[in-house]
């Protein structure tokens, strides 16, 4: 298994994914056909997906659930916190609406 940094290669990050996606699944003793139906796609979709193929989101979610592994996407994007500043400013009430200005770009 290789590591994921930010300067990876889409390619290589979807081929990385797939095969950490693929050990999961034979750590769980699982055919593909299995998780297939499992997850409610077609088998040569996880082919497709182990092999480093882009899949949809949708298609991500499902295989994610069929695996028992949803709650990953807690840690992959998890829930906005406020910042300090937001706190206080807003001292406990919920945003409503975005300001005029775009926020800077990440890394920017």
């Amino acid at each position: 298994m290789g590591t994921i940094v930010s300067t990876s290669r889409t390619p290589d990050v979807l081929r990385e994914l797939g095969a950490r996606l693929k050990t999961v699944r034979l750590r769980q003793n699982l055919r593909v056909k299995d998780l297939a139906a499992r997850a409610g796609v077609g088998a040569r979709t996880i082919d497709r997906m182990e092999a480093g193929h882009s899949v949809g989101t949708d298609t991500l979610v499902r295989i994610m659930r069929g695996l028992g592994r949803i709650q990953a996407f807690e840690a992959f994007v998890p829930p906005p916190e406020p910042s300090p500043y937001e706190i206080d400013r807003l001292k406990g009430k919920q945003r409503q609406r975005a300001s005029r200005r775009p926020p800077p770009e990440p890394g920017s």
